[in-house]
């Protein structure tokens, strides 16, 4: 998981408990949504790679008790989003493309290719649990982060999964107008999929 998906994370977890207990607290995480997955070689590169990093900086005391203290002698695998939510108790939406650019480029294709990404990712959704406190939007774009940016978010060409662009899924969910768990088909059904490739800036992990 990327250092920003870690801090949502963390503050998803510890912010719920600094209000009183009447305060209504949500989270939304956008491409936030980092597996536990093999590279196409069916290496462990992303697993080698957050054991280095919790190793070098000692992070191991920095992930959630809840989550570390079920994962034995691998507690850096807390680092992947799909342990660390069966745990949370604060709502929370997931708005996450299938064929999350960021992801297939440093987990499953490091240094792309589809291969079975989207069924990877879409199991470690369920595997994290249902819960009516859940909301889910998994559209079949290449991209990643797609909530801050109008485009993507809530324009006449958002991405959208049945008639539900993001922007009415996320506020669905939040104002609990009805549950969530918007799943799109499988890559290149979505025609309104926009170049959101904006990581690309970004150094390979």
């Amino acid at each position: 998981m990327d250092h920003h998906s870690q801090v949502m994370w963390r503050q998803s977890i510890q912010f719920r408990a600094l209000l009183p207990a009447t305060t209504k607290v949500k989270c939304i995480s956008d491409a936030g949504f980092f597996i536990h997955a093999k590279d196409v070689s069916g290496g462990q590169h992303i697993e080698n790679f957050y054991g280095q990093v919790a190793k070098l900086h000692g992070s191991v005391k920095n992930l959630p008790a809840s989550c570390t203290s079920r994962m034995g002698m691998r507690p850096e695998l807390c680092f992947f989003s799909q342990y660390v939510v069966q745990t949370m108790q604060t709502p929370i939406f997931f708005i996450n493309a299938a064929y999350d650019s960021l992801q297939i480029k440093n987990i499953l294709a490091p240094s792309a290719a589809d291969s079975d990404f989207r069924a990877q990712i879409l199991s470690a959704l369920t595997g994290a649990g249902s819960s009516s406190s859940r909301g889910i939007f998994i559209d079949s774009c290449y991209a990643h982060c797609q909530a801050g940016n109008q485009i993507t978010w809530s324009s006449n060409n958002s991405p959208a999964v049945g008639n539900t662009k993001i922007a009415k899924a996320v506020g669905d969910w939040y104002y609990e107008r009805s549950p969530v768990q918007e799943i799109d088909c499988p890559y290149p059904c979505n025609p309104n999929c926009q170049n959101t490739d904006s990581e690309s800036q970004l150094p390979d992990i």
